[in-house]
């Protein structure tokens, strides 16, 4: 497995969650779908190497 497939396998694993937290916080299911996916594009565009913490 690729690093960007392993990438993408975590972020999934984790996507609810992210969801929940940005509903929380935006009070919008739209604007959390929305804040998710720019999270993901965000992460997927970054050199994770250094993360020791992906659920964080």
């Amino acid at each position: 497995m690729n690093n960007q497939n392993w990438l993408a396998e975590q972020f999934e694993t984790h996507r609810n969650h992210l969801q929940a937290v940005a509903y929380r916080m935006l009070g919008s299911l739209g604007e959390a779908d929305d804040a998710v996916q720019e999270s993901w594009i965000r992460l997927s565009r970054t050199d994770t190497s250094g993360v020791e913490n992906m659920d964080g």
